[in-house]
């Protein structure tokens, strides 16, 4: 039932029944309405102003749950590149130095990741960014370096199956069976020129022996001269080994192989002789990685003891004048 209301009236002095009309009730309902959308939509606004809504709070709930998950995959990225970089120092160090393969350059393993703004597309997550950025790039960077290493352990496959034939083919005897080795005369390094008197680099080593004592190659490999058409050396031949070796002998009285001829380690090639720049019998052995000469008495671990080859380390540093 609707309330009465009552307005005093001055003239008569008394209360009179107030008559509402049908425009002033539509009002009043108009100005209540009005009034509670008004008020409620500010309660609404408040309310979400300090409370999160049930969505809010799911959308929060697993926007943490993300930036958590990325915090432990970095986590992994940073352990794996540990572990990644032990792999590689133990590949450049033992893996590809036990075969002679060159370490893979630094500045390969860590270059970075090529193009332009290749990360702009995940500024979108605004405060979230850098995490986002910071572990994609992590894991681009480590994509790409466990390419390289995978690349790498390629290679070090390949030269293990070609172990056997390394191994034959490595200059690995004396080129003179020299059970006496005070016959080693002269060693790699600065001596004597015997015919200037003069230092020089002498680049291998001098074995003193009878005239026609044989010589022997030192590794598996291919004849690739045979002559005495090479200034100083006489009657020489050249074999290459592969593998980046060349082994040189010289001074022979006779040749006993031809250009192009394949030999065994332990085959005869020739004789000790005086030919060509020599000052007595001898044989003049060199050997060559990768067209550069290096000191042969690191080659001699098949047919040396510990005790001879500490000698033979004894005799070649001796600073004393080359036979050639």
């Amino acid at each position: 039932m609707a309330k009465v209301r009552y307005q005093y009236n001055e003239s008569s002095l008394s209360y009179e029944k107030v008559k509402v009309t049908p425009l002033r009730r539509f009002f009043n309902i108009l100005w209540f309405m009005m009034a509670s959308l008004f008020f409620g939509g500010l309660f609404y606004v408040g309310f979400n102003l300090v409370y999160d809504s049930p969505k809010e709070k799911q959308l929060i709930a697993e926007k943490e749950e993300l930036l958590l998950q990325y915090e432990l995959l970095n986590n992994k990225l940073d352990q794996t590149s540990v572990i990644l970089a032990d792999l590689e120092n133990r590949d450049d160090n033992i893996y590809r130095t036990i075969f002679e393969a060159e370490p893979i350059p630094d500045n390969l393993r860590k270059a970075g990741i090529g193009g332009v703004n290749r990360y702009k597309n995940l500024e979108k997550f605004k405060g979230d960014a850098d995490i986002v950025i910071s572990t994609t790039k992590k894991l681009d960077r480590l994509s790409k370096q466990l390419y390289i290493q995978s690349k790498s352990f390629d290679e070090i496959y390949e030269l293990a199956k070609q172990k056997e034939e390394l191994l034959a083919s490595i200059p690995a005897i004396q080129p003179v069976s020299n059970k006496n080795l005070t016959r080693m005369a002269s060693g790699y390094g600065m001596r004597i020129d015997p015919h200037y008197k003069t230092p020089a680099f002498h680049e291998g080593m001098d074995f003193t022996a009878p005239t026609g004592t044989p010589i022997y190659a030192t590794g598996n490999g291919t004849v690739t001269r045979s002559d005495n058409g090479s200034r100083g050396y006489g009657n020489h031949v050249r074999i290459d080994h592969g593998f980046g070796y060349l082994t040189l002998y010289g001074h022979m009285s006779e040749i006993a192989v031809k250009q192009g001829q394949n030999v065994i380690r332990g085959e005869i090639i020739g004789y000790v002789g005086n030919t060509g720049k020599s000052s007595g019998p001898h044989l003049h052995y060199e050997v060559h990685k990768n067209d550069r000469p290096i000191n042969p008495i690191n080659f001699y671990f098949s047919d040396l003891s510990p005790e001879e080859y500490d000698l033979m380390i004894q005799l070649s540093s001796q600073e004393n004048q080359s036979f050639d």
